[in-house]
């Protein structure tokens, strides 16, 4: 092989690195053009829904408080903000301590694969509360999900859905970040 040969071999090189750069910038022009359902979590800005379910591990009973005065009807009679206690897990409490990353999913498929990473996560990020919810869970399919990964990070069950409306579920697993205060910084990542 002569130097010029050698010299020449580069330069493909690089064009072919150019062209799979060209190539993956396409392709994601192309996916974010796509519009699913129309459902895309809640928009960066917006306040974030109160609510208050019981977390997965412990007794309490009953569905989601979404009530945002007192009796406020079918979302319950006390706020979901005042709903505080050892079994409860109140997003109003998690954002008046900082900013949160939460996860809305379903307790079956590959949903759940998420709250795994969110414990290897949130270990790197002392001062973020990490938090999930499963829409409409079984608390003892719950309780075998958390055993298996072992999980710290709470895990609440609304039981009767009312999430998925508020949070405007687009996809499972829906991941939203919270800033301190309770406004969404980002949209639902899946």
């Amino acid at each position: 092989m002569s130097q010029s040969e050698v010299r020449r071999t580069p330069r493909y090189g690089a064009y072919g690195g150019l062209l799979v750069v060209l190539v993956i910038g396409l392709i994601a022009i192309e996916t974010l053009g796509t519009h699913g359902s129309g459902a895309k979590g809640l928009a960066p800005g917006v306040r974030v829904p109160p609510f208050a379910v019981p977390l997965a591990l412990g007794e309490l009973q009953g569905d989601a408080d979404t009530a945002t005065h007192a009796d406020d009807g079918p979302a319950g009679p006390v706020p979901a903000c005042a709903e505080r206690g050892p079994a409860i897990l109140n997003i109003c409490e998690l954002y008046e301590r900082g900013p949160v990353v939460l996860a809305l999913f379903v307790d079956s498929g590959a949903c759940p694969d998420v709250l795994a990473d969110m414990q290897s996560l949130s270990g790197a990020f002392p001062g973020v509360s990490f938090a999930a919810v499963a829409i409409q869970g079984q608390r003892s399919s719950l309780r075998g999900l958390i055993r298996r990964h072992g999980l710290a990070l709470p895990v609440g069950i609304d039981s009767d859905g009312a999430l998925a409306t508020l949070f405007q579920l687009a996809t499972c697993p829906q991941v939203s970040f919270i800033y301190p205060g309770g406004v969404i910084a980002s949209g639902a990542l899946l």
